[in-house]
């Protein structure tokens, strides 16, 4: 699990530049995404699946390039979460980031509350049960769902393969596109609780909210464990000892210079995420 804080972390300037990064990357990202759900009269059709899961997957694939070398592109709390208990990053910057991240849904979800008419905004992208699901099946679905993108970010981004030479903000959203594709006919797809977070503060429709919280998270921590400490072929009883007794700040230094973003985690775990290297 990461440490508290770092002292060189939390007096430089990059470090709030981050907070501030996750903040906008959410915040346009839920701008486009829900913006895309809303049905238009005169439009030749309604938003379809296919169109909502390439808003999602693109507008997620465009800010982690855009703001990768800012914060680390996490634009999730429940990859925040996963990243703090493998080690990645400190509890104060998980905290901060996951704050950023909630505010930014919040505001992205008002400003399309505030730019669509009022006969053609819906539900505002709200995530919602299907009718005959009930929420256990619901956190089921979320927690596949989240465990299918944080397995892809974790083997996409692992800094030792060799064999990967395309895009790893593309695969990233490529796997946010699949999730929709199977997800939204379920549970609406979330995968991301700060974007169920923002339409439902707006819209005031918290019916079964929790199971976006609970499904994604578990979902992430199981997949970012299982490949950590398991699948990684140079996963080591030693990588899991020191995230388990939290190495001091000594041992593993985090300096701007060092970002380790979410594509290129380091395989010992000796530089934790900051915020100076493109994703």
């Amino acid at each position: 699990m990461g440490r508290l804080f770092d002292r060189k972390e939390v007096t430089s300037p990059n470090f709030y530049r981050a907070v501030v990064g996750e903040f906008f990357a959410m915040l346009l990202f839920v701008f486009i995404g829900i913006g895309s759900t809303t049905g238009w009269p005169n439009a030749p059709t309604s938003p379809s699946m296919v169109q909502i899961a390439l808003a999602f997957g693109i507008a997620i694939a465009t800010m982690v390039q855009c703001f990768g070398h800012i914060s680390g592109g996490h634009v999730n709390p429940a990859v925040t979460i996963a990243l703090l208990l493998t080690g990645k990053v400190t509890i104060l910057r998980a905290v901060l980031y996951i704050i950023a991240q909630l505010v930014g849904a919040i505001a992205g979800a008002g400003l399309v509350y505030a730019v669509t008419p009022e006969a053609v905004r819906g539900g505002l992208g709200v995530t919602g049960l299907s009718t005959g699901m009930s929420a256990g099946m619901g956190v089921g679905v979320e927690l596949l769902l989240t465990f299918q993108l944080v397995l892809t970010i974790f083997a996409t981004v692992d800094g030792n393969r060799t064999d990967l030479n395309g895009s790893a903000s593309l695969s990233i959203g490529l796997s946010v596109v699949i999730g929709h594709l199977f997800g939204v006919k379920y549970t609406g797809a979330s995968m991301n609780p700060a974007r169920s977070f923002g339409p439902v503060v707006i819209m005031n429709a918290w019916d079964n909210h929790w199971v976006y919280w609970v499904g994604p998270i578990a979902g992430a921590i199981l997949a970012a464990w299982l490949y950590e400490f398991l699948l990684d072929p140079t996963a080591s009883t030693a990588r899991l000892r020191r995230c388990v007794t939290c190495a001091s700040a000594e041992d593993q230094p985090i300096h701007d210079a060092e970002l380790t973003d979410i594509r290129k985690l380091d395989n010992e775990d000796a530089k934790i995420l900051s915020c100076d290297n493109n994703i």
